[in-house]
Parts: structure tokens; sequence; C-alpha cells
């Protein structure tokens, strides 16, 4: 069997041993290299027109735990035992023309202020025009929201590959959460707000029953 052949057969293995891990072995901790290893593939996700609008809150402070489970309902299980606990945060009013879009074209990717200013229009006609991501106070940080589920996937994918168990959680109350972190100053002054949670760990039990997808031929058109 060559190469490529064995990497596609650890991929979906990967894919196969990975679940909603409810509730984690708590006395197992997740080394630091891996840990790092989990975070580089959030680091390196891909997202829309590159503006990595993410930021990633690793909470390990059992108080900031005990209180965001209090307002958490769909992590009961995981706050208490997970080795890690992140809370993914979206970048607000993340604007073509705001000067976070501005710094990470300068001073991250490195472009020229000429380059700036001619990707700068183009920009604004997919922000405005295209996606329509200016018709209502939602929509951007909507926008911003889903690039965040790219880097989620790709920890839990990366995290699976080395035997890691996650969790992604949206079970939770969204006001009293970003009230929490607010309270803490982690939002930073309103620059950032939650998009979605995600536990990591090992699991306490495995699944009860064999992982369940729909039919490939159910969820694939070809369009020839």
């Amino acid at each position: 069997m060559d190469n490529t052949n064995i990497k596609k057969q650890e991929i979906i293995k990967a894919f196969q041993f990975r679940h909603a891990t409810k509730e984690f072995d708590a006395t197992k901790r997740i080394s630091d290299d891996d840990f790092s290893f989990i975070l580089e593939a959030a680091r390196l996700s891909p997202s829309s027109v590159g503006f990595e609008p993410w930021k990633f809150l690793v909470v390990q402070n059992k108080e900031l735990r005990d209180k965001l489970k209090a307002v958490s309902w769909g992590a009961q299980g995981q706050l208490p035992t997970a080795s890690h606990f992140i809370v993914i945060l979206a970048k607000t009013n993340i604007r073509y023309d705001s000067e976070y879009v501005l710094n990470l074209n300068k001073n991250v990717k490195g472009m020229s202020d000429e380059i700036i200013e001619k990707i700068t229009p183009r920009y604004k006609e997919f922000q405005e025009s295209d996606f329509h991501l200016f018709d209502n106070d939602r929509a951007l940080f909507d926008w911003a929201c889903k690039q965040t589920y790219i880097a989620l996937a790709n920890m839990m994918t990366a995290a699976a590959l080395i035997g890691i168990d996650s969790c992604p959680i949206e079970g939770f109350n969204y006001d009293a959460v970003h009230q929490v972190l607010e309270k803490e100053g982690l939002l930073e002054n309103g620059e950032w707000d939650v998009a979605v949670m995600a536990a990591f760990g090992y699991r306490a039990h495995d699944p009860k029953r064999p992982k369940t997808r729909r039919k490939l031929e159910d969820i694939v058109q070809w369009v020839e």
C-alpha cells in the first residue's frame, strides 16, 4: 500500500474515532506538545479573504470554568473533566477598512501600501454588495463566526489524528456567557465576542453505539 492510501486510511480512521465526548477522564492531561499541535492546526486554518477573525481562549482556570458551567447546559460534563477547554471568539466589526484588517494586511501579510490600496475596493464590494454583510448589525459578526468553525473543525481533526478526544459546544446561554467573559475583561471592550466552545481530553467512556451518518449518495449531487 502506497503512502497516499495509508494517509487516507489514517484520516478516515480519525473521523471514525472522533465523537462528541460528553465526559472526559479528568486524570489524563494532554501534553503541552500535543496541545500546541492542536492550536497550530487552528492557527494555520483558512478564512474568508484571509482575515483570520478568531481568538482562542484556553480556559484552564477552575473558577472561570465553574462560572461558564452555570450558564452552559451543553458543557456540564465537559467543563469539569476536560484537559483543555476553549472558548473561540470572533472579531467584531471586521470591516474591510478596519484598523484590524489594515494591520493584518500590512504587518502580518506584508502587503505594500500600493497593494492594499488596490485590493481594498474589492474587499469593500465583497462585504457590502456580494455578501450583504452591512445590511444589519448581526450579519458581519455572523460571517466572522462562520470562519471560526473552520478552525474548530481543523482542531478536532488534528486532535483525533493523535488519539485525543473533543467536543464542539453550542449548548450555552449566549448572553450569559458574554457577560461572564466581559466581566473578566476577555472581550477587550467589545473587540471580540463569543462564537463557539470546544473541549479536549481523553474519553472517560467509549461511545454507546457506532457512528452513524447518512449515505454518501443521499448527500452528494453531481452536476455535470
